[in-house]
């Protein structure tokens, strides 16, 4: 049985279904070391695929997860934004989550928060979400500035440390911010 065709457009971006030409892109940009400075480590090829076929059954069974953003006129493939129900235990939980990762060469363009706001909205009407969080380490600055842009809330009382990162680890210590429906603003 094929899935549904998923699309969302914004003035500059579609966020859709994957196509299978994007798993290059996709193993590419998790292969950077710039992209991934605020994860564990860099993902081989074999663990790209691996992910991508849990995000593929993940989307199956919940109906929505992470999907591929292009450039409408331009870059057929520029990373992911999606909502998705973490899987590990913390006190913030359950929840469902906004989150984005774009390659590099798309930095800077106001994409990530353009994708994440129409995603936000599909969450919000569609779903009847009654709230979405994001998180992410104290330090990375640009996805923080990300939530700030779209009107989430940062939770300093709610920090905790990420249970599947290594104890110790630099990256283990994460920040939450949240946003109730009622404050979400769709783009105008």
């Amino acid at each position: 049985m094929t899935e549904p065709l998923f699309e969302i457009r914004t003035p500059r971006l579609r966020v859709r279904s994957w196509r299978d030409e994007d798993f290059e892109s996709y193993a590419a940009m998790n292969a950077d070391p710039r992209v991934m400075e605020y994860y564990p480590g860099v993902l081989s090829r074999e663990e790209s695929q691996a992910r991508f076929a849990l995000g593929q059954a993940r989307m199956a069974e919940q109906g929505y997860g992470f999907w591929a953003v292009e450039e409408i006129g331009g870059a057929p493939w520029i990373g992911l934004v999606g909502l998705a129900n973490p899987d590990f235990s913390a006190a913030f939980l359950p929840a469902v989550e906004v989150g984005w990762r774009l390659a590099a060469p798309h930095w800077g363009q106001g994409y990530a928060t353009e994708a994440a706001r129409a995603v936000l909205a599909y969450g919000f009407e569609r779903l009847a979400l009654s709230e979405i969080v994001a998180f992410t380490v104290p330090a990375n600055v640009r996805s923080r500035r990300v939530m700030d842009k779209l009107g989430m809330r940062y939770s300093p009382d709610e920090a905790f440390l990420h249970p599947k990162i290594p104890d110790g680890h630099p990256l283990q210590p994460h920040v939450l911010y949240r946003l109730p429906r009622a404050d979400f603003q769709p783009a105008s």
